[in-house]
């Protein structure tokens, strides 16, 4: 899949019955959004919006909503979607969605340049639903209704999303093997180096992970991947990856390896 990104048109898709996503749409409607940039409010909750993008002329597909967990930390998320076994939370079965690498790194790179006070900027794994044909970012206030309501939080969003939309930047894109849910390899690569993250699969994934998914990690982006990245400490099953990556033949390195 070839993109154009000076032709880029980029739906903004709002869950607008839930908390997060309302404030988040408080804050564009104050922002002088670009002519290629649409609002799409939906009923449906994020996970559940199953082939919008054959609803929505538009090449990439970003979710404004909410960050739920049992630690209630204050966070900030950006992920792509994809189930590597059972869909139990929308989308597909062992069916990864297409990522945006480049407009990650410039989303998660100004959340953390413009970080707010006792909230953390994070970089998720590849989960859930819903699966997209196109290029899907998540954006996420998290983790309870206090932290959805936050207005400087909505505004912060809000305001990355401008700046997502705006950027024409690309950078050298890779994927990740191993790690954790939060995945501090990723937003180590994110903030301090020239690759941008797209496919993660966490080392809690990797009993699932095949030939097939391996391949969709590298070939469901919008850029192309040069890089495997080895979250070597945080790698389960290494015998099975190396086989993996023989059959595979795309360049991979461990992270404590990388210059």
């Amino acid at each position: 899949m070839v993109f154009n990104l000076d032709m880029k048109k980029f739906a903004i898709i709002i869950p607008y019955e839930f908390t997060a996503s309302k404030n988040i749409l408080e804050h564009l409607e104050k922002l002088d959004l670009p002519k290629n940039v649409q609002i799409v409010k939906t009923e449906k909750e994020s996970i559940h919006n199953e082939n919008i993008d054959k609803e929505i002329n538009a090449d990439y597909f970003i979710f404004a909503t909410r960050h739920q967990s049992e630690s209630k930390v204050k966070s900030l998320c950006v992920h792509v979607t994809g189930n590597f076994a059972k869909a139990e939370v929308g989308g597909k079965e062992r069916e990864l969605g297409w990522s945006m690498p480049s407009f990650m790194k410039t989303a998660l790179n100004y959340l953390e340049k413009n970080k707010l006070k006792d909230f953390e900027v994070t970089m998720e794994v590849t989960h859930h639903g819903p699966y997209l044909a196109k290029p899907v970012m998540f954006l996420e206030i998290g983790s309870s209704e206090k932290e959805w309501g936050d207005k400087k939080a909505g505004e912060l969003i809000a305001k990355t999303i401008l700046e997502v939309v705006k950027s024409k930047k690309k950078s050298k894109s890779c994927i990740i093997l191993g790690g954790g849910h939060y995945n501090q390899t990723a937003k180590k690569l994110m903030l301090n180096s020239e690759y941008a993250v797209g496919h993660i699969c966490p080392k809690y994934q990797l009993e699932n992970l095949d030939l097939e998914l391996l391949k969709q990690m590298v070939e469901r982006s919008d850029e192309k991947v040069e890089l495997i990245v080895l979250d070597w400490k945080g790698l389960k099953q290494k015998e099975k990856i190396k086989t993996l990556l023989e059959k595979l033949k795309v360049k991979h390195e461990r992270y404590d390896k990388l210059k």
